[in-house]
């Protein structure tokens, strides 16, 4: 097969793939990091936040059966080969998660409303794709390098179930079952919650979608060439990758992450039509997409620094339990929390 697609298409077809159900959960299911945050810190509703629990939760238990099976290698990931910078995920985090406010939209959902017909988000994308290229390895790569070294190849464990192998001898299968199960039944345990069965099933399908990319992107690296990378949905430096390929797709290839942004557009489209919602919009306020410009132009090296996003460690990096997850999570809550905070200060002082 995998000679027939070629690697890097067949990559790209497994990103598509995901992204479609990433792209439709945003839209129909109304799957959103910030939009969560929001309901939970000022509607006193958890059922988005839950959402993302059970997300994480399906993400952890079906990542951790793959690797039993040893359709991936969790050390090959970018989360697990590097030493654990924990104060380049907390800046990172911070960064992203205020940028995000600012912007309205995390670059999953900047993608999921540009595929509604929000121009706006258009704006977002392009800002946050070129932001993070400009970290990653533009005019600032050497001093992030710098600043926060990167050291791969390490033996020590990055994970939190490599972490229970190595010293308490629980197996990787175990541990993930006992935190995946853990998170799933706490995100399960509220009646509002499963009285809403389209955000319960929701939910569990971005979990899948995150699965789908290790097990496609481990099979082409075990079957392949060993050209293409481990990895599966994030929308940071993802973005910037789309962007390149768009201007040098004749001497280019796809890759994953082309699939999965693409998927997102496509998916986000398709659920905008089917629900009536898709419209054209644009900014009116000038002081608004300024605000917006300079959130996405945060949260692009905000995500660099993090090693991922909201969707890239919120959930990816968590369902491999990667020891930056957690914290990064919390730090982007952190950073959302405190822009959402100061807009809404903004707004009822100028009433």
């Amino acid at each position: 097969m995998l000679e027939t697609i070629g690697e890097a298409n067949f990559a790209a077809i497994i990103g598509l793939f995901g992204g479609l159900i990433l792209g439709l959960a945003a839209r129909v299911g109304r799957f959103c990091t910030l939009g969560a945050i929001e309901d939970f810190q000022y509607g006193h509703d958890s059922r988005r936040l839950r959402m993302w629990g059970l997300a994480i939760g399906i993400a952890v238990i079906g990542s951790h059966i793959a690797l039993q099976f040893e359709t991936f290698t969790a050390a090959d990931t970018a989360y697990l080969d590097r030493v654990w910078n924990p104060i380049a995920t907390i800046i990172g985090g911070l960064m992203f998660g205020y940028g995000m406010a600012l912007s309205g939209n995390c670059g999953y959902g900047a993608l999921a409303r540009l595929g509604g017909g929000d121009l706006r988000s258009f704006v977002v994308v392009i800002v946050m794709g070129l932001s993070a290229y400009f970290v990653m390895s533009g005019p600032l790569a050497h001093a992030r390098v710098a600043i926060f070294p990167v050291i791969t190849g390490t033996d020590a464990p990055q994970g939190i179930s490599q972490w229970m192998e190595a010293q308490l001898g629980i197996s990787m299968l175990a541990g993930g079952l006992l935190i995946g199960g853990l998170i799933t039944t706490v995100s399960l345990a509220n009646r509002r919650f499963i009285d809403s069965p389209k955000q319960v099933i929701w939910g569990a399908l971005v979990g899948i979608a995150i699965v789908t990319g290790w097990i496609g992107t481990g099979y082409v690296a075990t079957n392949g060439f060993g050209l293409e990378p481990v990895e599966t949905h994030s929308f940071a430096a993802p973005i910037g990758d789309t962007i390149f390929y768009g201007m040098t797709a004749s001497g280019n290839t796809l890759s994953f992450s082309v699939g999965s942004v693409i998927g997102v557009l496509a998916g986000a489209a398709l659920g905008s039509y089917s629900k009536g919602h898709f419209r054209w919009e644009a900014c009116e306020d000038p002081r608004e997409l300024r605000r917006q410009i300079f959130g996405a132009a945060l949260m692009g090296p905000g995500a660099i620094l993090a090693v991922g996003c909201s969707v890239g460690q919120g959930i990816s990096a968590f369902s491999i339990l990667a020891f930056s997850a957690p914290v990064a999570l919390v730090a982007i809550f952190v950073g959302a929390t405190i822009g959402l905070r100061q807009l809404i200060s903004g707004f009822a002082a100028a009433e």
